[in-house]
């Protein structure tokens, strides 16, 4: 980890792991090594819940700027998720698109962002 530290230059760069569902097949890569990534092209990396009983409010919207269903876990991320459809830089937007692995000092952790959203000029959002 070290070695790709020097060579990125920025050592929170290999500090995270992108974990990530592409063509069915896990993958893991450090964030540093992720850039080429189309992570508005894979799999979320976890299945949304509404089952009767189970808190929040998990559904599919149809985006019209993806032309396809994108997954949300609340009325939040439902409205968020409207917002970033209406947005005229917004090209791509898809749903806990990986894990970001990471340790804290004490323990190994992870979280999946809500949406990754890829903007017109090329760049992208990270939308938690």
């Amino acid at each position: 980890m070290e070695v790709l530290a020097r060579a990125y230059g920025d050592e929170a760069l290999t500090a995270f792991e992108l974990d990530f569902l592409s063509n069915g097949e896990r993958r893991k890569h450090a964030l540093g090594a992720s850039w080429q990534v189309p992570f508005e092209a894979v799999e979320p990396v976890r299945p949304f819940r509404w089952d009767k009983g189970t808190p929040g409010f998990a559904g599919w919207y149809y985006s019209a700027t993806v032309r396809d269903h994108v997954g949300y876990e609340s009325w939040l991320e439902r409205d968020r998720l409207i917002l970033l459809d209406r947005d005229p830089q917004v090209r791509a937007i898809s749903s806990q698109s990986f894990w970001l692995h990471w340790h804290d000092g004490e323990r190994r952790r992870r979280h999946a962002p809500d949406y990754f959203v890829r903007l017109a000029a090329g760049q992208a959002w990270i939308v938690n």
